[in-house]
């Protein structure tokens, strides 16, 4: 590849990355139009194959890393010059380059979409602290309430065999997109399972293979919640916040179970918006099956997470989202809270969509 090639490519990776995108235009060019032919091919052959190609992807990478920069180096040093350092750093930039726009193009760009609240009717001002709790105490009612038949249903190993589930997926997507239903993933173990353990990360969308991977040490009734938010990743909903929100909305359309799951999630997220004493509240409001489902999924937290890991990689996960223009960051995951009591619903938690989100 010549130098004006590699330049070229660099130049078009860090445009892509620096230069505003209109997300209208995204929203009708890409997200709307050429993403989901190619969600619709890459998943269903990602699903085929037993084990996460993003474990083969990140193998690979790393040794021709390796190989690479070690070759420029030593050459460095038989000839003694830079020359042939720099000239295998030039060639990683060109492939992080590469892989940079490929990102962009099978998945990325879905973070420059029209974000949701522009896409629903949102008619109420932002909810105060009250509202929140009232939706954390309801959260908590129902909880109680699905608990006993929800465990004895219990929760598909793979959420994908749930007709239900699939159906309410199917209906949110095109509720809030008008596009036909995305191809649900499999949940893979991966070779980054200690990883997620560590850092407390449920799992996590191959934004090139469009796999899901997922933390091995989830509890059944965290899995069905995690498989939908990832389903929403795939569906091109890149935000950490909608995601939650079209997670939410699939499950409380499901059965039983994946209906515990959601609201399961939402009291999880409530209670890490509020204060200690909200907190109580919350959790005075609890019956003991939900309460022992709380305790397993802190003691889970808790006892395989490393806290300076933990915090290092949930800081470089908010600049990747800053960098992909959620400026949020982390933050953004809680913001789901707002969407649901922002938004108008129709009966069932059928949300209304604007009749011209581009307006």
């Amino acid at each position: 590849m010549s130098l004006w090639i590699r330049i070229g490519v660099t130049a078009l990776a860090l445009a892509a990355a620096i230069v505003p995108w209109n997300s209208e235009t995204i929203e009708r060019s890409y997200s709307l139009a050429v993403y989901p032919h190619i969600q619709r091919i890459i998943t269903p052959v990602s699903n085929l194959v037993p084990f996460a190609l993003f474990d083969v992807l990140t193998i690979v990478a790393v040794g021709w890393l390796v190989v690479v920069t070690g070759r420029g180096v030593r050459r460095a040093v038989a000839v003694r010059r830079m020359r042939p350092l720099l000239s295998a750093l030039g060639r990683v930039a060109t492939v992080a380059a590469v892989v940079y726009l490929a990102f962009l193009l099978i998945w990325g760009l879905n973070y420059r979409r029209v974000p949701m609240g522009q896409r629903l009717v949102l008619d109420r001002p932002l909810p105060s602290t009250e509202e929140v709790m009232a939706l954390g105490l309801d959260a908590v009612r129902r909880m109680n309430a699905l608990h006993v038949q929800a465990h004895r249903v219990g929760w598909a190993d793979d959420p994908r065999r749930d007709e239900q589930l699939l159906q309410a997926y199917a209906f949110v997507q095109s509720r809030l997109s008008g596009q036909a239903s995305a191809v649900p993933g499999r949940l893979k173990k991966t070779i980054y399972g200690p990883y997620f353990r560590w850092t407390t990360v449920d799992g996590m969308v191959d934004p090139f293979a469009l796999e899901v991977l997922a933390n091995p040490d989830l509890l059944p009734y965290e899995r069905t919640f995690v498989a939908a938010h990832e389903w929403a990743h795939l569906a091109g909903f890149a935000d950490e916040a909608e995601a939650n929100f079209v997670a939410w909305l699939t499950c409380v359309r499901a059965g039983v179970p994946p209906q515990y799951s959601a609201w399961l999630s939402l009291y999880w997220q409530i209670g890490g918006e509020v204060s200690v004493d909200n907190r109580r509240r919350l959790w005075d409001a609890m019956d003991e099956g939900p309460r022992r489902d709380v305790l397993a999924i802190s003691e889970r937290l808790r006892r395989g997470q490393l806290p300076l890991l933990r915090s290092a990689s949930w800081r470089v996960y908010d600049g990747y989202l800053k960098a992909n223009r959620v400026e949020e960051g982390i933050r953004s995951y809680g913001q789901v809270i707002t969407l649901i009591l922002r938004a108008r619903f129709e009966d069932g938690w059928v949300p209304v969509r604007r009749s011209d989100p581009f307006r």
